[in-house]
């Protein structure tokens, strides 16, 4: 209990410190807060049958009296969809459950209830100098997916990478080695022949957890405890899960699926909207914590899904994954530190959105520190999605929209991400009043279609060959701290495809603002726009400052600008996150927002009007 109570300080004076930072900033188009879980005294809600249940409650018990909890697990078989589970606080050390009914589950009052899928191991034998074991029989020994390019990453992610065991010393996270010669202080080694687990330091005095259970809750679509499923997602508040080897929260669809299975295969192929996602609609999850799971946070399927005010953390290879779905929202969450193994080829995104979703809209969250991980990643036949108000920092790619047609991206604000935005191979993408600070653009598209490629069916879900155009981006602050970041923006296709789609993917670019140092010298400036070119052998034009391209597209960026100078030429406080302009730069009117846009960011028509980027 100590040290949890040691990680709850730790985590709000972090959540304090963010709020602080975002309150120098309250006009930005990120709201300032409060993001993730808020400490929240929980009134008992109106339910048909209430089960109290504590970490030390009596399986035998009805659960119905306060003084009398009964186990989580025992409560949970005995729900129906309009009960509530009301958990006392404490760490459960449980998991691998099962639920098919909607039902509600929360604290007690302003307890914290944590649901933990390790146990202590506290029987070591020492082997040998810097070497101990323990004998575990609750092993995830995993393999890669089918579509792993191991002869291109086995240099770069050993294969017990893949094994869903983890690891804590003291709370801390272990990485996984290969040999038990290779151990040390940060690392174990897992013989599974045998089933003992190896460390590289002494666990006398100190406490040692390894995972035990694969999950801590699944939804499922089949019968379960002698139920039929009631097709209505479980609303969860409050509730921490901690530790779990493949998945904390799993929501399946039409079919079952486990750690080895595709996850994103449902529906297989363009399918129609009306036959998917209703397996478990409108599930709630707020004031949730997500923290420290082999590989995903949370597997969410099911129209109508609301994640909002929860801290997803230290994840595999994606921390909230959501497939398949329709009208969800996603808000006001922290996600941070994903693909945490640092596995390559395996496409790690910290927020995934994939296979034919409507209408998902992710608005003002923090999306932080995934240098080896895309931030929000919209991915194969997704239509409609909405990404506004969002701050993202430090990530390969902070929005990534591929294979999808129609994206509205706004009033968001990019710092430090190799990519701010990156449009692949899809249609419509309307990218209007966002701030980009050492964060570059890119829209590109390539020969990927659905004849012959490497993942099958995914390409045919979306814009063909041809379609992949129709994009707008306008209204933007592009901003370089250094003369050779860049370029800031980049509109490319692949030499396969420059004659074939010899058609600009843009229908607008106008009115975007583009700030950088002028350089010591010509050599060592980067240049500010890469543009599609079919007359040279690379399908690339360069172009080193904005009067070049004005001069050479004439149909574009006559309206733009062009600034001598870094963030804090233009920008308040960048140090302190207050990315408010000193002064306007001002938009043309002819080329401010649609109505429809500045209606999703709640501004007016005159705050439209006012200036480029994310501060109206």
């Amino acid at each position: 209990m100590h040290r949890y109570l040691t990680f709850r300080i730790y985590f709000f004076n972090i959540l304090s410190a963010i709020l602080l930072v975002f309150a120098h900033s309250a006009a930005a188009a990120p709201s300032g807060g409060p993001y993730g879980p808020q400490a929240v005294n929980y009134e008992i809600p109106k339910a048909n049958n209430i089960y109290y249940v504590a970490p030390d409650g009596d399986a035998a018990a009805t659960g119905n009296e306060l003084a009398a909890p009964t186990t989580l697990s025992s409560a949970i078989s005995r729900v129906v969809s309009g009960d509530a589970i009301i958990l006392r606080g404490g760490v459960y050390r449980m998991g691998d459950l099962k639920l098919n009914q909607g039902i509600t589950l929360q604290p007690y009052q302003d307890e914290n209830p944590v649901l933990k899928g390790t146990k202590v191991a506290d029987q070591w034998e020492k082997v040998s100098d810097g070497v101990w074991r323990t004998k575990w029989t609750t092993l995830f020994p995993s393999e890669p997916m089918f579509w792993w390019r191991r002869e291109r990453e086995e240099h770069l992610t050993p294969l017990h990478r893949f094994n869903n065991d983890m690891v804590f010393f003291d709370g801390q996270f272990l990485q996984s080695a290969g040999a038990i010669n290779e151990l040390n202080e940060n690392n174990y080694f897992i013989d599974y022949s045998s089933q003992h687990v190896y460390i590289g330091q002494d666990p006398s005095a100190h406490t040692v957890e390894i995972t035990a259970h694969e999950t801590a809750l699944t939804r499922v679509s089949y019968d379960v405890h002698g139920k039929q499923t009631d097709k209505t997602g479980p609303k969860i508040r409050g509730i921490s899960f901690l530790q779990y080897a493949w998945t904390a929260l799993s929501f399946e669809g039409k079919r079952s699926f486990t750690h080895t299975d595709e996850p994103v295969d449902e529906p297989i192929g363009l399918a129609d909207p009306a036959t998917f996602g209703k397996q478990a609609v409108n599930t709630l999850l707020e004031n949730v914590t997500i923290r420290f799971v082999g590989r995903v946070a949370g597997y969410f399927r099911g129209d109508g899904l609301v994640i909002r005010n929860s801290l997803f953390s230290d994840t595999g290879t994606e921390a909230v994954y959501i497939i398949g779905s329709s009208d969800v929202l996603v808000e006001h969450n922290i996600v941070e530190r994903n693909n945490i193994e640092a596995i390559t080829g395996y496409y790690a995104s910290a927020v995934k959105i994939i296979n034919q979703t409507y209408d998902v809209v992710v608005r003002d969250n923090i999306v932080k520190n995934h240098k080896q991980s895309v931030g929000v990643w919209y991915d194969i036949g997704n239509r409609d999605g909405v990404f506004i108000n969002n701050y993202v920092e430090n990530t390969d790619i902070g929005f990534f929209f591929e294979i999808s047609r129609g994206a509205t991206v706004a009033g968001n604000v990019f710092v430090n991400n190799k990519n701010g935005i990156r449009i692949l191979n899809s249609a419509d993408a309307y990218i209007y009043n966002n701030t980009f600070i050492d964060s570059m653009v890119k829209i590109d598209r390539t020969e990927r279609s659905a004849e012959g490629d490497h993942f099958g069916w995914h390409p045919a879900t979306g814009p063909g060959v041809e379609e992949r155009e129709g994009h707008v981006l306008t209204n933007n602050l592009m901003i370089a701290n250094n003369s050779v970041n860049g370029p800031l923006l980049v509109i490319e296709q692949t030499e396969k495809v420059c004659q074939r789609v010899p058609n600009s993917p843009m229908t607008h670019l106008n009115g975007n603002a583009y700030v950088r140092p002028a350089s010591a010298s010509s050599g060592q400036q980067a240049p500010l726009i890469e543009w599609m070119d079919t007359s040279a052998t690379d399908c690339k034009a360069r172009f080193n400052h904005l009067a070049e391209f004005q001069a050479a597209l004439k149909n574009y960026a006559q309206d733009a600008i062009e600034i001598s100078g870094d963030a804090r030429s233009v920008l308040h406080a960048p140090d302190l996150a207050n990315f408010s302009l000193l002064k306007p730069i001002p938009t043309n009117k002819e080329t401010a927002m649609p109505t429809s846009v500045r209606k999703l960011l709640g501004w007016s028509k005159k705050e439209a009007r006012k200036t480029v980027g994310a501060t109206p």
